[in-house]
């Protein structure tokens, strides 16, 4: 997955991320942080991005756990986004 890739994935999951119910705001929150979160690493230095990495798949495969029943299609992209990231050394 190139990085434009990754930039379409992340406006999906905005897309995904505003359907969800309005009473939902923590997962909106939550999900929102991580996208801001995926985005400053993109951007980062090679080596703030190396030190940051770990923490980043850990709260993106966190987010994957406990959003994969109610949120399948979230779910789909998360995975899709932190495969693709792990590959590319981000």
């Amino acid at each position: 997955m190139t990085e434009q890739q990754i930039n379409n994935a992340l406006e999906e999951l905005r897309r995904e991320i505003e359907r969800l119910d309005l009473s939902d705001t923590e997962t909106k929150e939550r999900l929102t942080g991580l996208v801001e979160s995926i985005e400053q690493r993109m951007t980062a230095a090679p080596g703030v991005v190396e030190e940051d990495q770990p923490d980043l798949l850990n709260e993106m495969n966190d987010a994957v756990t406990q959003f994969e029943v109610e949120h399948p299609r979230i779910t789909g992209i998360l995975n899709d986004i932190m495969m693709a990231l792990s590959s590319s050394g981000i």
